[in-house]
């Protein structure tokens, strides 16, 4: 295997630093590595602690290093929170051939032209996701690569993040021995694999709940246009159980994802466990009812949070529905928790490769997605891909650019006279 045909993607959630190893052959994606660890130093979703984030990044990557027998040395990073914010903007550029045929230089020029707006300083473009072409006044184009034209304009939108999460983001990973090949959107990835061209098109709320938090994002006429977070999730969960039972934390981590269900009626009563109280060294038993009646509350308050803010963002009955993902949706009962509470068709999206068939997997296989689908589009992706890494070094190494470029003259200088010495 050639490092060419490998990809790897870092997932770092609340509870979870997920590193996922794809490789591509013949134009077939497959994932042939996949490492976890417990996440320590994030707290909803956002990093605390750069140290403890360091470790169990090393963690993961070395777990699935030894699962491929390969070395790890660059990842394409997920990025998700509620400093994400959306724009629209618009390029224009002049088809540069003499003979007017689009090519991947003039893609390139125009989503450029589409990156130039206007920011404050605290904040920096992650990406640019084209969303249509248009060619001397011709809409709806997705690839314009080959057509003949004079004008060619995109319908773009910026992607963009506060730049204290991002660095910080970019330390944690640079530190723990690796380069960061590209920064994807985690609700652009995840969407890209979970919701069917149908459900874009029409409109969907794709819904990824974490330990830590939740982040919806909104897809209409085939892209993405509303994303926000709200800071609840699983672990909001094991804290009730952990209350309600009089508990330790990680015990009550351990019933609730062995136990836990979030739908009091599909409990039974004669399924029981016992914990440790806190204060005291006896157990005591429970049932899965018992669990059930702390747990389905806290789930119809998040479904309902979940409502209350996709129709802050401005949708309200959207025809494909919601489409659930994250690792606290594998817990029984959640589905009919949220068709209950959200009144709409809801379903869950579960990647469909062998080693990652749970939802928790959905964000890190959605970055491998949207990175191999770029690579083969090379249309809208194309153009997008190539920005992106000009927009990275343009933003992380600008300062250096002029340094770079007189060791190369003295160089060059050297050379001449060294042919008279």
């Amino acid at each position: 295997m050639s490092n060419n045909d490998i990809i790897v993607s870092l997932d770092i959630g609340t509870s979870k630093v997920r590193a996922i190893i794809g490789e591509v052959t013949n134009g077939t994606f497959n994932i042939i590595g996949v490492g976890s660890a417990d996440s320590e130093g994030i707290r909803k979703g956002a990093i605390v602690d750069i140290d403890q984030t360091v470790q169990s990044i090393k963690s993961a990557v070395e777990h699935a290093e030894q699962m491929v027998g390969i070395q790890i040395s660059e990842v394409y990073v997920g990025i998700s929170g509620n400093h994400i914010g959306l724009q629209s903007s618009h390029g224009v550029v002049a088809v540069q051939n003499e003979d007017r045929e689009i090519g991947e230089d003039d893609i390139e020029r125009v989503i450029k032209a589409a990156e130039v707006i206007a920011l404050p300083p605290e904040r920096e473009v992650i990406d640019v996701v084209a969303k249509q072409y248009i060619v001397d006044g011709l809409e709806g184009i997705q690839d314009p690569r080959g057509m003949i034209g004079v004008r060619l304009e995109v319908e773009a939108t910026i992607i963009t993040g506060a730049k204290t999460p991002i660095h910080n983001l970019l330390r944690c990973v640079e530190k723990s021995g690796l380069k960061v090949k590209d920064l994807v959107l985690m609700s652009l990835g995840a969407g890209g694999l979970a919701l069917s061209k149908d459900e874009k098109s029409m409109g969907a709320v794709l819904v990824d709940i974490g330990a830590g938090s939740t982040t919806i994002a909104v897809y209409e006429e085939g892209s993405l246009c509303a994303t926000s977070t709200i800071p609840i999730g699983g672990e909001f969960v094991t804290n009730d159980i952990a209350y309600g039972l009089r508990t330790l934390t990680d015990q009550a981590e351990k019933v609730k994802l062995k136990y836990g269900c979030a739908w009091i009626d599909d409990a039974a009563a004669d399924v029981v466990f016992k914990v440790l109280r806190i204060g005291s060294n006896v157990e005591k038993e429970f049932n899965q009812e018992d669990l059930a009646a702390i747990i389905e509350p806290r789930v119809q308050e998040i479904f309902h949070l979940i409502r209350q803010e996709v129709k802050r963002l401005g949708y309200n009955e959207l025809p494909g529905g919601y489409i659930l993902t994250g690792g606290t949706v594998s817990m029984p009962g959640v589905l009919k928790a949220a068709q209950t509470e959200l009144s709409a068709s809801v379903r869950i999206a579960v990647p469909d490769y062998i080693g990652v068939r749970d939802p928790g997997f959905t964000g890190g296989v959605g970055i491998l997605h949207n990175v191999v689908r770029r690579f083969r589009g090379r249309g809208t992706g194309g153009g997008s891909a190539n920005k992106k890494t000009v927009n990275r070094s343009k933003q992380s190494a600008a300062p250096n650019q002029e340094i770079d470029k007189k060791p190369g003259l003295v160089e060059r200088l050297k050379n001449m006279f060294s042919e008279f010495i």
